[in-house]
C-alpha cells in the first residue's frame, strides 16, 4: 500500500515570506510532473524515488486528481 504525504514545515507568513524572496530572486524549481489520473506513473516516479534516480522534484499534478 502506499500514501502521499506531506509535512507542515512552517506558517501561511513564512512560507509568504519565501516565496516572496524567491520571486524577487528569478529562484525556481525544476520538476517532473506526474499524472495522479494514471496509477502506473505514480508507481513509476516512486520506484526512481526509491532507486535514488530522480533528477529534479516530482510534483503530483492536482487538476488531474
Amino acid at each position: 500500500m502506499k500514501s502521499i504525504a506531506g509535512a507542515n514545515t512552517g506558517g501561511i507568513a513564512d512560507t509568504q515570506e519565501m516565496l516572496d524572496f524567491c520571486a524577487k530572486h528569478n529562484i525556481v524549481s525544476t520538476i517532473e510532473l506526474v499524472d495522479a489520473s494514471d496509477p502506473k506513473a505514480i508507481d513509476e516516479a516512486y520506484d526512481r524515488v526509491v532507486g535514488s534516480d530522480v533528477r529534479y522534484r516530482f510534483v503530483i499534478d492536482a487538476s488531474t486528481i
